[in-house]
């Protein structure tokens, strides 16, 4: 049974699925309910399971899921998380119930999962062009009146596409879209203020579209200058609040309040204060503002680049890293290999964990049996993957005669999105490993 808040969401039909033999992470041999899971007595340490798998510490997502809630609610920003990271219901139901106002995706195909689940209200943080995808999200609007949909444009021709396919299909309501505000040499966006000005003109003439607010994203603004980036993200942040008072001097609001949001997973307390500051100038703008973060990584965090990132906040604010946000993830092998005295090959590769943040950190062993895992000491490191298998290195010391072929061996990773997405289905486990439910992910 899934132990996570459904926050509202149609996830029984997960529950009742038929998994086969065959499922990536499991060691079935027989068709079986996923949620007869948690019944089976499980648990990773002993053996039970395929390897590679993945894993989710529910303490640890819990912990996580509040304590965002309570981020949001300490600096008075409402929550859009992004569900690409994860592209999993059980856990924008989580979300959701922990206080989500949205869920945040890439594209429509991924809008129509979050639909079918029974999320309410997304935001597509991308440019939706292709007429077909433009169809698709209209074709929701039209036939779900309770669903809510925002959108972007950073340019007169997108505007014009969005504009034609609403024409089209007459609806009810007009499209909320949201002005993307970009960085130079980066990816989507307006490159300056001025064109960024010249777009919400467009939308707020478009028949069928409404101009609903700004959009921006802080999370490329990463070099080897912290300082620097630290200066940027401010500047960004300040051109994104200087848009929404200009964009309502001229009225082109259409929407009963003002949407304005960023922040990735590395500076949303810097967004969430420059936001909040604005939002609580009640004399500033016509109609309320409803400032938005959109960090999707908090829920699992990561051993790597947000681990790290984390760090930095937790100092910015105050917060006692102990309290800080937990990494929830991990992948769990086994030793394949011994074939040299400081090499161990682990049954962990491309195809099960990410690698474009840096490799996986290799964190524990254990013999299957009863117990806890040990910790690995300092100096193993995977130094390389191949599509199958890892390449862990083992310093001189007593590991090289204590890790034996068949020890497992847990991973953890850095950059949670590009790991989500090698599993079709994860396990929730409690602090010793105990297979409690799965979940779904849908990419």
């Amino acid at each position: 049974m899934n132990a996570l808040q459904p926050g509202g969401l149609a996830l029984s039909g997960l529950e009742e699925q038929v998994l086969q033999p065959g499922t990536k992470g499991l060691a079935i041999t027989a068709p079986l309910r996923q949620g007869a899971i948690g019944v089976q007595g499980w648990n990773v340490l002993h053996g039970d399971t395929s390897y590679p798998v993945a894993v989710l510490k529910t303490s640890s997502l819990r912990h996580n899921l509040e304590w965002m809630r309570d981020f949001c609610a300490r600096h008075a920003v409402s929550l859009a998380p992004h569900g690409k990271t994860t592209m999993c219901p059980q856990l924008f139901g989580a979300q959701l119930a922990h206080g989500a106002w949205a869920i945040t995706l890439a594209n429509a195909v991924q809008v129509q999962v979050a639909h079918r689940f029974g999320v309410r209200r997304v935001i597509v943080a991308n440019q939706l062009v292709a007429r077909s995808d433009v169809r698709a999200v209209l074709q929701l609007l039209h036939d779900d009146p309770d669903f809510e949909c925002f959108v972007l444009a950073d340019s007169l021709a997108g505007v014009a596409r969005l504009a034609e396919e609403a024409q089209r299909h007459v609806q009810a309501r007009p499209l909320p879209v949201l002005v993307e505000l970009g960085l130079a040499g980066k990816r989507a966006g307006c490159r300056t203020p001025e064109e960024a000005l010249t777009v919400a003109r467009a939308i707020e003439h478009a028949p069928g579209l409404a101009l609903a607010g700004f959009e921006g994203y802080e999370g490329l603004l990463v070099s080897d200058d912290r300082a620097a980036d630290l200066r940027a993200v401010a500047d960004f942040t300040a051109r994104l609040c200087a848009l929404v008072r200009e964009a309502d001097d001229e009225g082109l609001f259409g929407m009963p309040e003002i949407l304005l949001t960023a922040g990735g997973s590395s500076y949303f307390d810097l967004v969430a204060r420059a936001f909040g500051e604005l939002a609580r100038d009640a004399q500033a703008l016509s109609r309320p503002l409803r400032p938005v973060l959109r960090s999707g990584s908090y829920v699992s965090s990561d051993h790597g680049i947000y681990l790290d990132a984390i760090a930095e906040l937790d100092a910015r604010e105050g917060i006692d890293p102990a309290h800080g946000l937990l990494p929830a993830l991990e992948l769990w092998s086994v030793v394949l290999s011994r074939p040299e005295p400081g090499l161990a090959i682990l049954a962990l590769g491309k195809r099960d964990a990410s690698h474009d943040a840096g490799l996986p950190v290799p964190l524990r062993y254990h013999s299957p049996g009863p117990g806890l895992p040990r910790a690995l000491p300092a100096g193993c490191a995977i130094v390389k993957l191949n599509d199958q298998h890892a390449y862990l290195a083992l310093p001189e010391g007593p590991i090289r005669s204590l890790l034996a072929v068949g020890d497992l061996v847990g991973c953890g990773i850095s950059h949670p999105c590009t790991t989500f997405d090698r599993w079709n289905l994860l396990l929730g486990v409690d602090d010793d490993y105990t297979v409690r439910f799965g979940l779904n992910t849908f990419f």
